[in-house]
């Protein structure tokens, strides 16, 4: 048996411009983090030929074509399994729709597995590039590109999307003090809702050629919140967080909504400088900036929404336990 740990990840800055038809000319960038919230992805051998594939149902099936997960299957396929294996994917989240990137999450995670099940060892980068292939290219999904990369990676990361198509990315090399201090000032809630992001993320790419002033904002955003990070300004993210969020609402119509405003604004009133909806937008997790003296306000304003406690992560996709006999 073979166990990969693969982490979720909160994007903090410059969501959207890691589309490839805004960066093939644009250029992009994003600042996200992984955080020590993970997905599990174990794979075996089986005493047969049959496959068994588990997440929240269960398929026994005789052929890869047969697999329903549409991600396990496309990574079945590109690793060449065909045969006689039990594949399960485990969770720290609720469902999908978080916007945590669970998706890609899955992808890097599967490829890892099953790469390691054939005992090949991949380059981190061909695992982000080939989950990137599997979810835009094979399977026709209208998003980014960001998610496989911080998820085959790990840490906090600045990733530039060049206009040649390269992905440059580097590790944010913060003091413990200071990565303490940022991880310690933000909270996620979970608003309750989880949704399909397709349909937001569809509209945001159609849009892109009549938001092109937004999204250059979002960037030079980004390199802001970079470098005040490396400066240690860390108070600075919660505003540059509110900045970004009212420009983000702008790429879709579903991106917010009242319910969805008056939480972001109640957490505001309590304390919170800024924050976001994490991912696509539309439910999933609202992640804040709240100094320590204020998150006691703000957990007793927000208290009909469940608290999601977490650290930013240091760890990309790995292998936590290989047997095989």
């Amino acid at each position: 048996m073979i166990i990969i740990q693969t982490p979720l990840r909160v994007s903090l800055f410059g969501g959207g411009t890691d589309f490839p038809s805004y960066y093939l000319e644009h250029g992009g960038c994003v600042l996200s983090s992984a955080i020590d919230k993970y997905i599990f992805v174990t794979i075996k051998k089986r005493f047969d030929d049959k496959l068994r594939i588990g997440y929240t149902r269960t398929e026994m099936i005789d052929r890869v074509d047969q697999i329903n997960h549409e991600l396990i299957r496309e990574a079945m396929r590109l690793t060449g399994i065909e045969k006689g294996v039990e594949i399960t994917t485990m969770g720290d989240i609720p469902d999908q729709g978080s916007g945590l990137g669970s998706s890609s999450t899955v992808t890097v995670g599967a490829l890892h597995a099953m790469y390691a099940y054939k005992k090949e060892l991949v380059l981190t980068e061909r695992l982000a590039d080939e989950a990137c292939r599997i979810e835009r290219e094979i399977l026709g999904k209208p998003i980014g590109i960001q998610d496989q990369y911080i998820a085959a990676y790990g840490g906090l990361r600045f990733m530039s999307f060049t206009k040649t198509g390269e992905v440059i990315g580097h590790r944010l090399e913060l003091s413990e003090r200071t990565m303490r201090r940022l991880s310690d000032n933000l909270l996620l809630f979970f608003t309750g809702v989880t949704r399909k992001a397709d349909t937001i993320l569809k509209e945001q790419k159609t849009n892109i050629k009549d938001r092109l002033s937004i999204l250059s904002e979002m960037k030079q955003i980004a390199h802001a919140a970079c470098d005040e990070i490396q400066k240690e300004n860390i108070d600075a993210i919660g505003t540059l967080l509110h900045e970004s969020w009212v420009l983000k609402k702008q790429l879709a119509s579903q991106i917010s909504n009242s319910a969805l405003d008056d939480m972001y604004n109640t957490a505001r009133k309590a304390g919170a400088i800024g924050g976001k909806i994490s991912g696509a937008g539309g439910g999933g997790f609202l992640l804040l900036y709240v100094p320590r003296g204020q998150q006691e306000q703000v957990r007793d304003a927000l208290k009909d929404f469940q608290e999601y406690p977490f650290k930013l992560g240091q760890d990309g996709s790995k292998v936590i336990f290989d047997y095989q006999r």
